[in-house]
């Protein structure tokens, strides 16, 4: 059972700089009745089924840590806003303060506050945390940062997912503010880089709209059309998917942009690690072309069955004992994905591309991806039907 454990965690946002402890619990006997005795084994049973079913990607609805990450950005001395990103509740919060900013253009996305389309970044930052995936891959590395148990909790500089979160989160922030929809001064952001690779991250507005330029353009457009689209006369089905389009182009366009400046990083993990990675970054064509809307529902559901470790050599799906049939099936459908694409010289992705060219066709994509990725029994040889049944309509 967990001891009772007191921690600080200091970071430079206002109210994070607090105390968050843990008790201990007690354990009830059990009844000696053998009717309970059995329900409870029963329950323990269907449990353990469940959390072997899908990785974990939330914690109390939202993602990892969320509640610990600060929701504010903090003035400090000569007028500076330092923001640490390899310290993982300070890029929690770059989220925070993103999603803050724009629901309130996200009217057309749905009622409540978890309908925001940006949620499919911190959940996707979670899920890295939560598998192992920020930390060192370096063989000889014996560094803890990355890990969950850490104190405070770290993201290596070295991870290949590290650095492609740290791009589709410092680039996309950099620019809201730029763009006015997070009121702050962007030459006052200072982006802390890493101690040991600084030269490898841009940490300004300026060096990240000259070493990333495509990219920062993309995000800045998003930015500055929330107000326009949201204040338009067009129907909330119109405005949902000119949003989504928009954000997945800017996303799009950084996994492009800097998949190149993350490369060498990835050489560091195991060939079907490698295979994974690159079939995961793959996969984001057919999510960006559907224009999916990453609530923190429909995220979920897309991301439980990912890998919940980092994979090893010996590791081969869809026969990975201790990963679950879910997660097993996930990495076979990437794989066939991506196989299939190679084969037919790059058809596929044109093929379902082509698919999606309405509001209409899109919604069918999205449930098409939801078909290959979480339903064992959907027939993958019928997929390039469907996608030129599809395309005809259009």
């Amino acid at each position: 059972m967990p001891t009772s454990t007191n921690h600080r965690i200091k970071v430079l946002f206002p109210g994070i700089n607090a105390s968050f402890q843990s008790t201990s619990h007690q354990q009830s006997e059990l009844s000696r009745s053998p009717k309970m005795y059995f329900i409870w084994t029963t329950t323990s049973v269907l449990l353990l089924a469940l959390v072997c079913e899908a990785a974990v990607v939330t914690e109390n609805g939202f993602p990892i840590q969320w509640e610990k990450s600060p929701s504010e950005l903090s003035q400090l001395e000569d007028g500076q806003i330092h923001v640490n990103p390899w310290d993982y509740l300070q890029r929690m919060g770059l989220y925070k303060v993103l999603i803050n900013s724009t629901n309130p253009y996200m009217s057309s996305m749905g009622p409540g506050i978890t309908e925001n389309p940006l949620w499919s970044l911190p959940l996707q930052l979670g899920w890295k945390l939560r598998s192992g995936r920020l930390t060192d891959p370096t063989p000889s590395s014996i560094s803890t940062c990355g890990l969950e148990s850490s104190e405070p909790v770290c993201i290596s500089p070295h991870s290949w997912y590290g650095c492609i979160n740290y791009y589709m989160s410092v680039l996309p922030f950099l620019a809201a503010v730029h763009s006015g929809v997070v009121e702050q001064d962007v030459n006052q952001i200072h982006i802390k880089g890493p101690a040991d690779v600084p030269e490898d991250y841009c940490t300004s507005f300026t060096q990240c709209s000259t070493n990333h330029n495509h990219a920062m353009n993309t995000w800045q457009t998003y930015f500055q059309s929330l107000r326009l689209i949201h204040e338009s006369e067009d129907t909330d089905f119109n405005k949902k998917d000119r949003i989504l389009g928009l954000l997945w182009a800017a996303e799009e366009k950084t996994l492009q942009t800097v998949s190149f400046a993350c490369s060498e990083r990835k050489k560091l993990y195991s060939s079907p690690e490698v295979r994974f990675g690159q079939n995961w970054l793959n996969s984001a064509a057919y999510v960006a072309a559907a224009h999916f809307h990453g609530n923190i529902e429909r995220t979920e559901k897309l991301m439980s069955p990912l890998p919940s470790r980092v994979l090893q050599e010996n590791d081969s799906p869809p026969n990975i004992s201790d990963l679950s049939t879910e997660e097993n099936h996930t990495l076979s459908i990437l794989n066939w994905i991506n196989r299939i694409n190679q084969v037919l010289g790059g058809s596929l992705v044109y093929l379902w591309r082509r698919a999606m060219c309405s509001p209409q066709t899109r919604e069918k994509g999205q449930a098409l991806l939801y078909n290959l990725i979480l339903d064992p029994k959907f027939e993958t040889s019928s997929l390039i039907t469907i996608l030129r049944e599809m395309s005809s309509s259009c």
